[in-house]
C-alpha cells in the first residue's frame, strides 16, 4: 500500500494538514464587485472580464432570449472550493448543463461526505508528503485517506445502484447526486454533484475514464464483472439534442481542454454529421491562461471557431475571451450575474427531457438524411 501513517503517531501528518479548512464559496451578488467591474475594469483583461459579465448578465440570461448556456470547466476548480459557485449558479438557473473533467466531479465528493481539503503551499518537500501520506493539488492539502474513502463510496454505489447497461455520464451523474442526496441530504448546499441533481442539471464528462470515478467504474468490470458501461455516443447526441433545441446557445468556458471541445463540437455535429444547419452559437464567453499562438483548442478563439460553424460569424460582438486564472475571475464573474436584474431565471431541468429532446434530434437527423439521399438520387 503506498500510502501509510507517519512514525511519530499524528505529528506530521498534524502539520502538513494545519492550514484552514477550503470552504464552498457562495456568491451573494454583491454590489461592490459589480461596481467595481463596471468602473474600474475598464482596459486589457479586466476590460474582457468586464465585457464578459455584461454580455453574459445583459444579453444571455435575458428573459426573451431564452438562452440555453452551457458551462464547461477544467482545472481543478471544486478542490479550490469554488464548487460554490457553480452551486449557486444552478440553483439561480444561470446555468442549463454542465461538461466538466470527470476530476472535478470527483473531488466534488470530497466534500459531498464531509471530508476537509486544506489550504497549504506549493512550497513543500512532496516526499515527505508522500511518506506522512498527503495529497496535493498545487497548494490544496488532503490526506490520502480522502481518496481512499471516496473511491469506496464510489464502487459501494456502483453495487447499490443496480446499473448494469451502457449508460451517459449524465444519468450516473444524476443517480450518484440522488444517492448523495438520500445518504447526506444537507450535502445540496455544498456538493456540485449533489446539487445538479436536485436542480435537474445534466452533468457530462467528456473524458469519462480520464478520472478516479472513471478508474472506480473500471474496478467494477473488472473486479465484479459487471455491465455497466459509460456511452460516450449517447454523451454526444445528448448534448447535441440539448443545442438543437436551444432557441439561442451560449456558453462559458473555464480553462479550456476537452469540456472546451466537447460542447463546441455539437454545432459542427449537427451540420456537418446530421445535416441539420443549426448556425452556431450566439455566445461565446471563454476565462483561460491559454493563448491562441500554441495551436491548441484550449487557445482557440472565438474568431477561429467561426469557420467551423461552432460560432455563429454575425454575433462576434457577443464573443469574449478574457485572459485570466479562472479563480480569480470566476468569483467575480458569479458575483456579478447574481447581482444582475436577470441574476434569477427559471431551472430548465433539462435532465428530465433528455429522452424527449434526443428523439428531436433523431427525427431531424433522419429528415435531413432522407433529404440529402433524394438529392442525390
Amino acid at each position: 500500500m503506498p500510502y501509510r501513517s507517519p512514525s511519530s503517531p499524528g505529528h506530521s501528518l498534524k502539520k502538513s494538514l494545519s492550514g484552514k479548512p477550503i470552504a464552498n464559496y457562495r456568491p451573494t451578488g454583491r454590489p461592490e464587485v459589480r461596481y467595481l467591474i463596471d468602473h474600474g475594469f475598464q482596459a486589457f483583461n479586466a476590460g474582457r472580464l468586464s465585457e464578459a459579465c455584461q454580455i453574459f448578465s445583459e444579453k444571455m440570461l435575458a428573459p426573451e432570449n431564452d438562452t440555453t448556456i452551457g458551462l464547461t470547466i477544467a482545472g481543478a476548480m471544486t478542490p479550490a472550493g469554488l464548487g460554490g459557485c457553480v452551486i449557486e449558479m444552478m440553483d439561480r438557473g444561470l446555468v442549463d448543463f454542465i461538461i466538466s473533467t470527470g476530476a472535478n466531479l470527483y473531488h466534488d465528493l470530497h466534500y459531498a461526505l464531509n471530508f476537509t481539503l486544506h489550504r497549504g503551499s506549493p512550497f513543500v518537500n512532496d516526499v515527505e508528503l508522500f511518506e506522512d501520506g498527503v495529497i496535493r493539488i498545487y497548494d490544496v492539502l488532503f490526506p490520502a485517506t480522502v481518496l481512499l474513502e471516496t473511491d469506496a463510496y464510489i464502487r459501494d454505489f456502483i453495487v447499490r445502484s443496480g446499473l448494469n447497461e451502457a449508460i451517459t455520464t449524465s444519468e450516473f451523474h444524476y443517480r450518484l447526486g440522488l444517492d448523495l442526496l438520500e445518504k447526506n441530504p444537507a450535502c445540496v448546499e455544498y456538493s456540485v454533484v449533489a446539487r445538479a441533481a436536485a436542480a435537474g442539471v445534466p452533468l457530462y464528462t467528456s473524458s469519462p475514464g480520464d478520472s478516479s470515478i472513471g478508474m472506480n467504474i473500471a474496478y467494477h468490470e473488472l473486479m465484479n464483472g459487471g455491465t455497466l458501461m459509460i456511452d460516450p455516443n449517447k454523451d454526444v447526441n445528448e448534448v447535441c439534442a440539448i443545442v438543437m433545441a436551444g432557441k439561442q446557445n451560449g456558453c462559458v468556458i473555464l480553462g479550456g481542454g476537452s469540456p472546451k471541445n466537447f460542447y463546441l463540437q455539437a454545432q459542427p455535429t449537427l451540420w456537418e454529421v446530421y445535416g441539420i444547419p443549426k448556425g452556431g452559437n450566439e455566445y461565446f464567453i471563454q476565462i483561460t491562461t491559454d493563448s491562441v499562438v500554441w495551436g491548441g483548442l484550449s487557445g482557440a478563439t472565438p474568431a477561429e471557431a467561426v469557420s467551423w460553424g461552432k460560432v455563429n460569424p454575425g454575433v462576434l460582438p457577443d464573443t469574449v475571451v478574457a485572459y485570466c486564472d479562472s479563480t480569480i475571475a470566476f468569483p467575480l464573474f458569479c458575483e456579478y450575474a447574481v447581482g444582475s436584474p436577470n441574476g434569477r431565471r427559471p431551472r430548465k431541468e433539462l435532465v428530465h427531457k433528455r429522452d424527449e429532446l434526443v428523439a428531436s434530434l433523431t427525427r431531424e437527423a433522419k429528415a435531413a438524411h432522407k433529404k440529402r439521399q433524394s438529392e442525390k438520387s
